[in-house]
């Protein structure tokens, strides 16, 4: 892969030809069937789209590629500026890989307790990383980079992945219509969780075009205190600018001990390790399922578990 120096004045064009090999890679993950999962005989089908199987690990490489390009080609890095943006771990970890194979220098606001294993992928990537206060989660890290973007706004371009339109709009072009097209038109639920809320948006919103009669269910934690890294308790979070809580026909909460749970069992029933987040949104698919008689249901493996070896509930039985 061609090296671009950050500081070069270079083509959005030659950015973006020489990122290709990255690029090329997001998007069109798998639709794995997780009918496994369901009693015997049930009448309703559970599909799960697998975007651990993006370069980055995660969901969010869609979104970080859509919000970096549109700016790219703006002309927003032409002067060396590098992106800035608050995140809990996986949105980084994209705009760091994609930032390296951009030639686009990055600078990340991080709680201080996101896993070892995220914070030594951002410097694997070159990323700088600034740690915020723990107790105050992914709020803190927004609070910092917005105080970054005003005070030093020569040197940044601040992506803010959770005002961003490009957030959403990435997933109503690809994730949306790969869902729609894989499982044949036949989607009746979608199930996710809120973060910065641009999964749910996007595909909910594609969707509802295809179908009015799908039905779109958000996942929150059922706490302002919870270990569901990536999520967010939106009564009392900062809500993100993009949210639309018309949006939803049913909101659902999981427990964090439940998300462990079903994370555990995907991995050791199914042998697909997977991160917190995929749990929870597993958890509540598995109800919406199991209170319906027909249906075609659909959650989102937002990533895989190589972030998350440290934390202990993988050692629970």
């Amino acid at each position: 892969m061609t090296t671009l120096p950050a500081a070069d004045r270079v083509a959005p064009s030659a950015r973006l030809a020489a990122a290709a090999p990255v690029i090329e890679r997001i998007g069109a993950t798998p639709l794995l069937d997780l009918g496994a999962l369901l009693p015997a005989g049930a009448g309703v089908r559970l599909l799960a789209k697998a975007e651990f199987c993006n370069p980055g690990g995660s969901v969010k490489d869609r979104p970080a590629l859509f919000m970096l390009r549109h700016a790219l080609l703006r002309g927003l890095f032409d002067d060396g500026a590098r992106v800035l943006d608050a995140t809990s771990g996986n949105t980084g970890i994209a705009y760091a890989m994609l930032g390296a194979a951009l030639g686009i220098g990055v600078t990340l606001c991080v709680p201080n307790n996101a896993s070892p294993e995220r914070r030594r992928l951002l410097l694997a990537y070159g990323a700088e990383v600034l740690a915020t206060d723990p107790l105050e989660g992914s709020d803190g890290a927004i609070r910092e980079a917005r105080r970054l973007a005003a005070e030093r706004a020569g040197e940044f371009v601040y992506l803010d992945q959770y005002g961003n339109e490009q957030n959403w709009r990435a997933h109503f072009a690809t994730t949306g219509p790969e869902i729609w097209e894989q499982s044949a038109g036949t989607v009746t639920h979608f199930v996710t969780g809120l973060g910065t809320s641009g999964t749910f948006l996007g595909v909910g919103r594609f969707l509802r075009r295809c179908s009015p009669q799908v039905r779109l269910i958000s996942v929150q934690p059922d706490g302002p205190l919870h270990g569901l890294e990536g999520m967010k308790h939106m009564e009392s979070a900062l809500v993100p600018p993009i949210y639309d809580p018309t949006l939803a026909d049913e909101e659902r909460s999981v427990a964090t001990e439940l998300a462990y749970a079903t994370t555990r069992r995907l991995a050791r029933e199914l042998g697909i390790a997977v991160g917190i987040s995929a749990g929870a949104n597993v958890a509540a698919a598995l109800e919406v399922a199991r209170a319906i008689d027909r249906g075609v249901v659909v959650t989102v493996l937002c990533d895989d578990a190589t972030k998350y070896l440290s934390d202990r509930f993988w050692e629970q039985p």
